[in-house]
This record gives structure tokens, C-alpha cells and sequence, in this order.
């Protein structure tokens, strides 16, 4: 009957359609007398993703399958006996409408709705990844902070869905692998990007170039610089893969990020005789680079020469860092005339050009032009943040100008200001230099209490970095029970403070709760709570740690295997050592002679010192050297 039915007229009819009982009458004529449909499936599904509402292709779909969820607006469907035998294909044109129509919540209920009894259906690749894209490349609207949470909740939400592929035995695909291992590096969980990317080559995919910069990305975020390394310069060659500016950027910034700024150079140059053309980002770092490392008139040139000879315009940032990189080497008449310079070329300026330039007249000990800049940003319409007040309130500090510092401060609180981590501690740092002990402390009981309008997670990064033990523990336990913990940094700087302090049962306890809320720990996380592990004796749980790890695709650091060697040392499992050792002394990863002073180490402790003398031996006769940049 299929070819005999004007698709477009059924179409404009069931568009006409205003609730459920219309749409059954539309349909009426296409079942037999014995109420069989006469329609084919494949007809069907032609039908469903020809409707421009979703509602309605949802409500089509319950005529021919009434199993599916409910319509946000309560609609009501047909019980009885399915029309059609349930099947994937109208659940996926459905799930696609929704996608397409914003409606991803309803499309995730869907997809769980479809994997449940009594449909027992099994989404396939095309299923996920419809949902997938849909959640990444959703948009929000409202306010910018609620976007944001939004959008974080989205993206969460889509790598939840990876259990259920996994279940589902769905294979994603490159573009799939890519998609996520985006989405992960949007949520600052380069751990999970990683872990991402091994399966993905453990599928035997090849990687592409999006692929291979979403891998260097992480492993950069996680301070893994020879991994990353040995992938842009060894691994992308040998997969015919070229790296463009975007291979090298997050290498370059991590280096600068570590102060390694001779390194970054190193690959700096590397990049330019590799002919990868830099970009505005890449050239920014390196301007960034010469500046820390004194070479004010190499970035000076560099600056002048990115218009003229690299085509590329300098942007505000590339600005922003000449102007550091002048006051930095004292150039401040060159630093004052760049900044005239850029409002006569109409050059846009914001509130870190003003910061850079209030802190350049407080190095050269003009406080009332760096007081003058202040008001001036104000007239332009530049609001000034915490760091500018932070930047203002330490100069008058050091000037010795207190009361004014106090002043600028209590009156950013009188008037509601949002005040960051920054200027609090710069306040706590200020009043504790002055010897106004209680003033500090009554800003770390604000912070405790909340009374500062500070969101929980932020003031236990703020106590944790102040060293503040017992205080932020106790917002810790506020902002976990009250779900307000939705950083992975508010439970690293937990760890890291009882680290610190050599409270083990709390790291593993906040560990504990690090992974119940979701998050993926980087291998700076694991090697900490391990090193808990060993203080605790807790050998068994260390060592299973390790592999639950390893087996989700984590990519340790050196320290989390040197860390695993320790503790089968102290458990005395020397077999368990061996065995590991030999393993890592196979991985082109390790750095070979740290791993075997490790070991030389660990058996010394042990009183073997047989066993110590041989590896010795084996580093002293070793000629195995890394070649290329030391990262």
C-alpha cells in the first residue's frame, strides 16, 4: 500500500492533527479491518522524520508503539497491543527530532526508556552519537553563569553515556572518540581525555589530527611533557599525521607554566623550522617566554615583526604581555608609550592592560599615577576586578599606607562586590604582614561562615592554599553535603592540604568522595593518595588502586609507578617488585635511571644491599641516554 498513499497529504494531515484522538483518526484508514497496520515500517519512519514537530512524530510514534514516555505537555497515548513489533529505526528518527528540537532531556529519558523493559531495545552507534553531538554542541540561554552550569550539566551528562556504550557493545567511532575527548577537556578532566585516547588506539582507530591535539592537550594539562613530546615529535610523524599550530600550543604553555622557558623556546624554534606556520596564541607564548627569561628586546622584535613578516596581527594579549614584558626589564618609558600607543590606534584595552600598568608605576614608585589609572579605567567603562583592587590595595600596603588598604577593601564588602580568592588572600597576606592578626582572622572566620558571599568551593581552595587545616575541612564537609563540591580542584586542594599535613586517613577519604562524585583523578592524585595508602598499610587497597587505574586507561606519571614500586618494597613483595620493574623498564615512557635509583633505593631501605649494589652497577653501565629536548 505504500506506494499508493500521497506521503505529503498524510503529512499535512497529521500536522493538522491537535491531540491524540485527531491523530488516530488520521491514521484510521491505513489499518486493515482486522486492525493490522498496512503501512510498512520502513514507511513509517519516512513519515516520522518528515514531521517538523517532535511532538508529534512522538505521538505517531506511540500509535504505532505505545510504550514511549509521556510528552512534556501530558499528552495522553493508545494503550493496548503495539501496531508495530518494537524496533530501533522510529525510536532513532524520534531521539533525532527531539535532538534537533533542544529537547535533550527528553531525548536521554528516551534512550533509557528504549534499553528498558518491555522494549529491551539496543541503541546503536547512530543512536549515541545523535545524542552525543546534540549535548556538545548545545547552546543555552539566560545569564552567562547559568549557561555555563548548564552546559557543564550537558557535557556531563554525555560522558555518563559511555557505560551504556559500553554495555551496549557500541564501538564509537574516531569522530565519536574525538567528540568526547573534547567534551572532557571542556570540563577540566584531561584524566578522562586521556583514557579516552588510549582506548581509542587500543580499538586499533588511527588518530587524526583533532584526535592527536585533544591527546597532547591532556597529557600537557597533566604535566606529562615528555609523553606529550614524544607524541608530537615521534608519534604524529610516524601516523603521517602533520601538526599544525594547535599540536604545539598546549606543549609551549605547559612548559611556560613550569617556568621551563628555554625549553619552550627550544620548541619554539623546532616549530619554526618544521615550517608549522605559528598562530596568534603560539606567538603570544612565546613573547610570554623571552619576557621571563630577561630577553625583552628578542620579544620586542618578535612583537614588531608579527604584522610585517608572519602576517599575523598582534592581538590585545600580545599587548598585555609586551606591556609585563617591558615593566619586567624595567623599560617603563616603553611600557608607558605602548600603552599611549594603543588608545591612539583605538587598540582595545581591558582590566588586565590597566592591572599591567597600575603595577609598572607601583614598581617604579609612582602610587598616585597608579591611583590616577583607577579612575581612569572607571570613566572608560573598564570595571575593574579583583586583581586590579589586589594590585591597588598591595601597593598602598608596601607604601605603608594601611588605612587606605583597609579602607579600599571594607568597601568593596559594603557594596556587594563579588571579591575572588585573590583579593582575600592578598587582605589575609596584608593584615598578617601588619601584624593585625585579628583582622586576618576575622576574614578566615568570614570565609568559614560564608558571610563574605564567597561559594563554599572557593573558600576551601582559598583556606587550603592560606594552609588553613581546620577551617577549610570543615567547609569542605559543608560544600560536600550541600553538593556545592562541583570542582575536581576543591577536592585536589583538600588532598594536597591533608597531604601536606600528613593526615592519610582524610586524603583517602576525600579521594573517596573525589570518586563518588564523578570526577576522574589525574596521576598527580593517584601517587598522593597511594603515598596515604603506604603511611596506612594499606598495601592490598594501593595496589588494586593501581590497577582499577591503569585498567580505565589512566596514563600515570613517573612518580605514581616509582610511588607502586615503593609500597611493594615496604610490603616486602620483592617478586611483586621485580616483575613490576622489569615491565616499566620496557616502557620507552619511564625515565630510565630515576626508575632504577628507585629501586636501588627501596632495596637499600630493605637492608638488601646485594640487590641494590647490582641495579647500581646496571645505571653505571648503562650508556642509554634520552635524546632531543629534556622536558
Amino acid at each position: 500500500m505504500d506506494r499508493s498513499v500521497d506521503m505529503a497529504a498524510l503529512v499535512a494531515a497529521l500536522n493538522a492533527a491537535s491531540n491524540f484522538e485527531e491523530l488516530r483518526c488520521v491514521m484510521s484508514p491505513y489499518l486493515s479491518s482486522s486492525g493490522t497496520p498496512l503501512l510498512s515500517l520502513r514507511f513509517m519512519c519516512s513519515v516520522l522524520s518528515r514531521l517538523p514537530d517532535w511532538r508529534r512524530s512522538l505521538a505517531l510514534l506511540d500509535w504505532m508503539t505505545p510504550t514511549t514516555p509521556e510528552a512534556s505537555d501530558g499528552g495522553a497515548g493508545r494503550r493496548g497491543p503495539p501496531l508495530y513489533p518494537p524496533s530501533l529505526a522510529p525510536f532513532n528518527v524520534v531521539l533525532r527530532n527531539a535532538c534537533r528540537a533542544g529537547e535533550l532531556s527528553f531525548a536521554c529519558a528516551l534512550l533509557l526508556h528504549m534499553r528498558a523493559p518491555p522494549l529491551s531495545l539496543v541503541p546503536d552507534a547512530f543512536s549515541y552519537s545523535t545524542l552525543l553531538s546534540a549535548l556538545s554542541s548545545s547552546s543555552s540561554s539566560g545569564e552567562q553563569k547559568q549557561q555555563e552550569q548548564e552546559q557543564e550539566q550537558q557535557l556531563r551528562l554525555a560522558l555518563s553515556l559511555l557505560p551504556l556504550m559500553r554495555a551496549d557493545a557500541v564501538r564509537p567511532d574516531l569522530v565519536l572518540y574525538s567528540t568526547l575527548m573534547s567534551l572532557s577537556l571542556r570540563l577540566r578532566d584531561p584524566s578522562r581525555a586521556l583514557a579516552l585516547f588510549s582506548r581509542l588506539r587500543a580499538d586499533g582507530i588511527a588518530p587524526d589530527l583533532r584526535a592527536f591535539n585533544a591527546a597532547l592537550a591532556a597529557l600537557s594539562a597533566l604535566g606529562l611533557l615528555r609523553d606529550a613530546r614524544r607524541l608530537l615529535l615521534s608519534a604524529m610523524p610516524a601516523a603521517s599525521v602533520a601538526p599544525d599550530a594547535s599540536s604545539y600550543a598546549p606543549l609551549l604553555s605547559a612548559l611556560v607554566r613550569r617556568r621551563r622557558f628555554l625549553a619552550a623556546l627550544s620548541l619554539f624554534s623546532h616549530m619554526r623550522a618544521s615550517r608549522v606556520r605559528p598562530d596568534l596564541p603560539v606567538l603570544n607564548i612565546a613573547l610570554h617566554a623571552y619576557g621571563r627569561l630577561g630577553l625583552a628586546r628578542d620579544a620586542d622584535r618578535l612583537f614588531w615583526s608579527m604584522r610585517r613578516h608572519l602576517g599575523v596581527d598582534p592581538g590585545l594579549v600580545s599587548y598585555n604581555t609586551m606591556l609585563r614584558v617591558y615593566g619586567d626589564a624595567g623599560l617603563f618609558g616603553e611600557a608607558v608609550h605602548l600603552f599611549r600607543l594603543m588608545q591612539r590606534k583605538a587598540v582595545p584595552q581591558n582590566a588586565v592592560t590597566y592591572n599591567t600598568m597600575i603595577a609598572i608605576y607601583g614598581k617604579s614608585l609612582e602610587h598616585e599615577k597608579a591611583t590616577n589609572l583607577l579612575h581612569e579605567m572607571r570613566r572608560r567603562g573598564i570595571e575593574p576586578d579583583a586583581v586590579t583592587y589586589s594590585t591597588v590595595i598591595s601597593l598602598w600596603a608596601k607604601a605603608g599606607k594601611l588605612d587606605r588598604a583597609a579602607k579600599l577593601f571594607q568597601k568593596l564588602r559594603d557594596a556587594g562586590a563579588e571579591i575572588d580568592p585573590v583579593l582575600y588572600q592578598t587582605m589575609i597576606v596584608v593584615y598578617e604582614r601588619a601584624g593585625l592578626v585579628a583582622h586576618a582572622r576575622r576574614l578566615l572566620h568570614d570565609l568559614r561562615h560564608e558571610q563574605g558571599g564567597v561559594p563554599k568551593g572557593t573558600a576551601v581552595k582559598i583556606l587550603a592554599g592560606a594552609g588553613r587545616l581546620e577551617e577549610a575541612a570543615w567547609v569542605f564537609r559543608q560544600a560536600v553535603d550541600a553538593g556545592e563540591a562541583k570542582d575536581v580542584s576543591v577536592f585536589k586542594a583538600m588532598i594536597d592540604l591533608f597531604s601536606r599535613n600528613r593526615k592519610h586517613r582524610n586524603v583517602v577519604e576525600v579521594f573517596d568522595k573525589m570518586r563518588a562524585a564523578g570526577f576522574f583523578p589525574d596521576s598527580e592524585t593517584i601517587a598522593t593518595v597511594l603515598n596515604a595508602y603506604g603511611k596506612l598499610q594499606e598495601f592490598d587497597t594501593a595496589a588494586a588502586l593501581y590497577k582499577e587505574m591503569q585498567e580505565e586507561g589512566c596514563v600515570f606519571c613517573d612518580r605514581v609507578h616509582f610511588q607502586m614500586l615503593s609500597l611493594l618494597g615496604a610490603r616486602r613483595d620483592f617478586e611483586g617488585m621485580e616483575s613490576l620493574l622489569a615491565k616499566l623498564s620496557d616502557d620507552p615512557n619511564i625515565d630510565k635511571k630515576e626508575l632504577h635509583l628507585v629501586a636501588a633505593g627501596v632495596y637499600e631501605r630493605a637492608n638488601k644491599l646485594d640487590e641494590a649494589s647490582r641495579i647500581i652497577e646496571q645505571i653505571k653501565n648503562s650508556n642509554s641516554s634520552d635524546n632531543g629536548m629534556d622536558f
